[in-house]
């Protein structure tokens, strides 16, 4: 579908990429990954023809068909959701001009060759007019819109009214619907609930267009991705399957590459070393002089980049009350709408909870509740002795002042800490040497959300309240940060659509949805295993199935077998016997592997049965009041977990031997 050869493209003294090579083919579903300002959207620039290449050509396939969704859009008005979303562009029309002009020359056509060829491409335009939605188009957006957290009153509001969050999935929307060839989405998660994403994976996983995804989020690279691409000082590296493989080939590279930088490097210390002490002498003229050109000609090795990335420990918060925060039957509405009515919460020392909800649930507001930064209608909020706390919000970030530079900026909140040691805390965040005189104005966005994050932890809180806090951050950048959560030992209350964030450091979450909270042990996984469709079955969508591929108009007759009787078509009797020998030599191979795959299956079903056993009683609300229990119950429930992902790991090993051993025959 699109070939780059040989590609560069730098801006200034800057090399953005040097001589690449990319091959992407249908149905591939390519995850480009890299740290912010490696170059991504330069590259997603190179496919749209909006970035030309300095070098090196960019090949794409006739009549090839884009669908981009950038991470910014213009506002748009004048139109409602529904209107909007079903704006494909004008390839339905001329697909539908082309299909009736293929009509009229089947009439008239009388070259065999010319025929079959009319035939495949009549196919092939059916198909793609029922992708496109044909005479169904309406309820196909409808349905998309849907599954994107639309609800029925949204779909006929003017989509100058939408948030840019929304209008962004309205976008998502109309681009689906287009039926492009190849997808490109730069971060399309980052406006997104947790359950649109999920239906976003279903749909992309069971479209037939090809995809380049951009994105930090690593369960969506994961159930999305078949290839990942990184983009690494300036080279491209391909890499098959999703991104936890990825991680692991990555690593076996570098450390590859890595052996070769430091065996390369020893040898040049050694001829140099030679070139030192022979350099004044007239008997080794000639070995002086062929050890220098050896150095010249050498083509020298890279050392492998390591990743820029947040290098934190949160500083030990101070211990607070026992109870940090507590709701009293609160009422909250804005305006005419309820939001919440009798609502009654109590966060206690040390808890980790993340809220869930859709978009629009209220999960932000309980968040502001908690922290104070709203005034409900009703009700009390008490707040516990010796409580700090911290929010991190994008309106923290939008509080930032413009003309301050970021060491100004951090200062604002530092004290009386030298200036020496606010540039040490900078430096953590990734603010090198200048940047720590940067203009807030210039920041990026993940620059900013680093800076509220050194403002924020500065000031030691020991009640953090995170609201989105890795929107912006790159792949390990949030890992850095998780795993500095993980250690935190205060109380946090995180909202993210991260889920691996919330896998990594929740130990409770609390479900919002239609003005009530419901308190459920675990993380994303337990929730999405046990809680979701008992909290919400009627609010799980379907991703649209993928238009039917184009139906072959003509298959070629068989050839005879040979082996059949010449005139009866049965089988001979020889024929008979050396299938039945093949079978039998071929079940032989199979019947150990098939037995292992079968207790493997038996035992990963036996090991889920006691993990969901386990969680069953840690929602027991005797099992939080017992200490000893509880500390048991989490020391089981983490070996049950362990042991159903080693069992499942071996199981899909197996299967995929067996898998590929049938193949074989």
């Amino acid at each position: 579908m699109i070939t780059l050869h040989n590609v560069s493209k730098y801006f200034g003294k800057q090399d953005i990429l040097k001589g690449v090579n990319l091959h992407i083919g249908p149905g591939e579903r390519l995850g480009l990954v890299g740290p912010n300002g490696a170059g991504k959207s330069t590259l997603l620039g190179l496919m749209l023809d909006t970035v030309e290449a300095d070098s090196g050509e960019v090949f794409k396939a006739k009549n090839l068909r884009l669908g981009y969704l950038p991470q910014e859009l213009l506002t748009l008005s004048g139109r409602t959701v529904l209107e909007l979303a079903m704006e494909t562009g004008d390839s339905l029309p001329q697909v539908e001009a082309e299909l009736d002009q293929v009509h009229r020359e089947l009439g008239s056509v009388r070259d065999e060759d010319a025929l079959e060829e009319l035939l495949a491409r009549q196919g092939q335009l059916q198909s793609l007019f029922e992708q496109l939605g044909g005479y169904d188009l309406e309820a196909r957006a409808s349905r998309v819109l849907g599954g994107l957290g639309f609800d029925q009153e949204r779909l006929h509001r003017d989509v100058g009214e939408l948030s840019g969050g929304w209008l962004m999935r309205a976008a998502l929307a109309r681009l689906l619907l287009s039926a492009p060839d190849l997808i490109l989405l730069d971060e399309p998660t980052n406006h997104l609930d947790l359950e649109s994403l999920v239906w976003l994976e279903d749909y992309l996983v069971g479209n037939p267009a090809s995809l380049v995804l951009v994105s930090h989020d690593r369960v969506f690279l994961d159930k999305v991705a078949n290839r990942i691409v990184e983009l690494d000082q300036g080279q491209l590296y391909t890499y098959g399957g999703n991104y936890s493989h990825f991680q692991e080939q990555r690593q076996r590279r570098r450390d590859a590459q890595r052996s070769a930088y430091e065996s390369q490097q020893e040898r040049i210390k050694q001829i140099q070393e030679f070139v030192d002490r022979n350099r004044t002498r007239k008997d080794r003229a000639k070995q002086v002089q062929g050890r220098l050109k050896m150095l010249e000609k050498m083509e020298r090795v890279a050392p492998p980049a390591e990743d820029q990335a947040i290098k934190l420990e949160l500083p030990r918060a101070e211990p607070s009350a026992k109870v940090v925060v507590e709701l009293l039957n609160i009422k909250l509405a804005y305006g005419d709408k309820v939001i919440y009515q009798d609502l009654s919460l109590t966060l206690r020392k040390e808890e980790r909870l993340a809220l869930l909800g859709r978009n629009g649930a209220g999960k932000s507001s309980l968040l502001r509740l908690l922290a104070g930064q709203l005034k409900p209608k009703a009700g009390r909020r008490l707040v516990g002795g010796r409580v700090k706390m911290g929010v991190f919000s994008q309106h923290t970030m939008e509080d930032l002042h413009p003309e301050n530079t970021a060491l100004e900026e951090l200062g604002t909140v530092a004290g009386l800490m030298a200036h020496s040691q606010q540039r040490t805390m900078l430096g953590a965040f990734l603010f090198k040497g200048d940047d720590v005189f940067k203009k807030v104005k210039v920041l990026s966005g993940g620059e900013r959300a680093r800076l509220v994050l050194a403002k924020l932890l500065i000031q030691k809180p020991n009640f953090l309240l995170l609201d989105e806090p890795t929107n912006h951050l790159d792949i390990a950048s949030r890992q850095v940060l998780e795993e500095a959560l993980a250690q935190y030992n205060g109380t946090l209350v995180l909202i993210s659509h991260d889920r691996h964030l919330i896998n990594t450091v929740a130990r409770q979450v609390a479900y919002v949805a239609g003005g009530e909270v419901t308190m459920l042990p675990g993380n994303y996984d337990d929730f999405e295993r046990l809680w979701k469709n008992k909290l919400a079955p009627g609010q799980a969508k379907d991703a649209p199935s993928p238009a039917p591929a184009a139906k072959a108009v003509a298959a070629p007759t068989p050839a005879k077998d040979p082996a059949l009787d010449a005139d009866s078509g049965k089988k001979s009797p020889e024929q008979k016997r050396s299938e039945a020998k093949a079978r039998n030599e071929r079940y032989r191979r199979l019947k150990p592997l098939k037995d292992k795959v079968a207790r493997l299956e038996a035992q990963v079903e036996e090991a889920t049965v006691e993990l969901d056993r386990l969680v069953g009683e840690m929602v027991d609300p005797e099992a939080f009041a017992d200490g000893p229990r509880w500390a048991k119950l989490t020391k089981d429930h983490a070996a049950a977990q362990a042991r159903v992902e080693k069992l499942t790991k071996k199981w899909e090993r197996m299967a995929l031997e067996l898998e590929e051993l049938e193949d074989e025959g």
